[in-house]
Parts: structure tokens; sequence; C-alpha cells
């Protein structure tokens, strides 16, 4: 059975953040990952650990965060300390950098860069030292007892990153859309990396991340997830898109804007068609998205990830019920 997450993003207060968490254990969630850009979405440190206040099941991950804005010291002090807070319910969710760097005009990590900071990050998590680059001082987490247990997770589309999740991951958080064909190609590139570490794509856990809106109008769904497939398709993809739907790609990249990044009501939602939201996104009605979600059940994902969507001042609670109750058919 496929296991379920819910991606949040911290558009509204603490409190409300923390009742949704406390929705997700309640209604049998594995995993709560929260999205980590500081100058459109709350803190996210903050929020999970108030988050995880009260809780005792749920686990908690970013989807995702970056060692640029955030010091990999800075990094493994905050997982570490959440770790101790949730008695080990934590996952690091991280990935090369998107809106957290572009809406300050700064590029995202390089691959062979985010690979030395996962090395660097676990030799924190075990308690030795590490070299900080710009000074040359060696550095470690003066306050741990012992080696913590934290599984690092990478997020990603193109293929060059699938394939570094594969070789050096504990899971991957693959937004490459619902759409069959797409999924099979990620988790061939995976695997192929899987195979260049000495492992197997089963030594992996993989995450599909997707854009979720369910209710009774198809037509209102589709409209609530277009922003958030101009995200997905403004990156490379493992599998070619239509050519048809080329020129809607293309326009979608030239006038994406990260400071609206999965805004409902961003400009850059319009130039998504509904063909491209139905490869890249789980919404319509309930019996909809149960078809969907059943033709992904066998393919090899451990857990679906949905990121609900809803109009602005809405709750996204009824989302979060009602994806709950399609897994529980599937």
């Amino acid at each position: 059975m496929l296991s379920k997450g819910v991606g949040l993003f911290a558009t509204e207060p603490v409190a409300a953040m923390r009742e949704y968490v406390r929705l997700c254990e309640g209604l049998g969630y594995d995993n709560v990952w929260f999205g980590d850009s500081q100058n459109i979405w709350r803190e996210s440190t903050a929020v999970m650990a108030a988050s995880a206040v009260g809780t005792d099941r749920i686990v908690f991950g970013t989807g995702v965060t970056n060692a640029l804005t955030r010091h990999r010291s800075v990094l493994a002090s905050s997982w570490a300390t959440l770790s101790e807070l949730t008695g080990g319910r934590a996952v690091l969710g991280i990935g090369t950098g998107d809106s957290s760097l572009r809406t300050m005009g700064l590029r995202p990590l390089k691959l062979a860069e985010l690979e030395q900071a996962v090395s660097e990050l676990r030799a924190l998590f075990r308690g030795e030292d590490v070299t900080e680059p710009t000074s040359g001082a060696r550095y470690h987490l003066d306050y741990l007892d012992g080696p913590v247990e934290i599984p690092i997770y990478i997020a990603a589309s193109a293929p060059k990153i699938l394939r570094l999740a594969g070789r050096i991951a504990d899971g991957v958080i693959v937004l490459v859309g619902t759409a069959p064909h797409f999924i099979e190609a990620a988790l061939r590139t995976i695997e192929a990396g899987a195979q260049e570490g000495g492992r197997t794509l089963a030594d992996l856990k993989i995450v599909l991340w997707t854009p979720t809106a369910i209710g009774p109008d198809s037509a209102e769904a589709r409209d609530l997830v277009r922003a958030h497939v101009s995200r997905v398709v403004i990156r490379p993809l493992p599998a070619p898109v239509a050519p048809h739907l080329q020129d809607a790609v293309e326009r979608i990249r030239s006038n994406y804007d990260y400071y609206h990044h999965m805004d409902t009501e961003a400009a850059h939602a319009d130039l998504v068609p509904d063909e491209l939201v139905d490869l890249f996104a789980l919404a319509g009605t309930p019996e909809e998205c149960e078809k969907r979600l059943a033709s992904i059940a066998n393919l090899g994902v451990d857990q679906v990830s949905i990121v609900p969507f809803v109009r602005p001042g809405r709750s996204k609670a009824d989302t979060i019920r009602a994806f709950a109750e399609i897994a529980a058919r599937v």
C-alpha cells in the first residue's frame, strides 16, 4: 500500500499549520513536508518545531531546504535538534535551491556542490569534523552525545539530479508529474544512479510529490493546481513533453515569477493548458483522482505526497481529508 504524505507551505499562521499537522496525524498520514523559502513563506524550522509539539507518530521533513541560505552547520544543528525533539521523526529533504535563492537573484547549487553538502551533513550527524570552505577552520556539533540517524532525501526532477539522488540519497522526492510514463522514466534514471552506488532501487524511498486539488468541479480543481504545474515544467524532465505542448512550456519558462511561487493566483498559472495539468497534477473529482492514483500505485513509488491547493483564505483540511479517503480505497 502507498504511504501518504502532505507538502505544506507556511502561507498561513503557525497555529493553522499546527492544526493541519494534527489533522494529518489523525488521518494516518506518514509524513508532513514543509516548504523552505524564507522570503515568501514563514520560517520552516520554527513552524516544524511548533507543529511537532503534541504529535507522536508523523514524520517531519522539508520539501525542501538547501545548503546555501542555510549554512550546513546550521542545517545539521537544526535537524539534530528537530530529531531530538521528535524522538527521531525527522527527514532532511534537500535540493539545489529554488525560490529561496531565486527571489534574491542567487543561483542554485551545482550538483557537485550538493553532493559535497550531503556528505558533510552526514559527517556532522556522525559527530565528525568538517572543514568550513571560506575560513578553512574545522568544526563539528559539540553537543552531540553520539551519531544522529537522519535520512537525507534529495528533491529531483531533471535527469542529472535524479541520477545523483539514486547514487547518494536515502530517498528521492520526485517532482515529475503523475503521468505513468514520466514516473517510470524518473525511476529508471534513479535506478541507474543507485546501481552506480552499488545499490538497487529498493534501497531508496521514493516520494512522488504532486500538486493536488479534489472537489466536485473538475475545472475548478484544474485551475487551482496550474501554478504548481508551471513550477514542474520549468525544469528539465526525465521524458520529453509532447511536441504540441512545447510552445506552452516555453511560455511558462519565460514568464515564471518566483515571488508568486506556487501561488494559485499567479499570472503564469494562466499559461498552463488543461493537458499539462492532467500530466503533472492530481486534480479533479474524487473519482477522477482515485483513477489516477490507482494508475500510480504499482509503479514502484513508496509514497504519494500531495500539495493541497485551495483558493486564498480557504482551509486545506477538506483536501487533506479527501485524499486520505481516496488513498484508503486504492
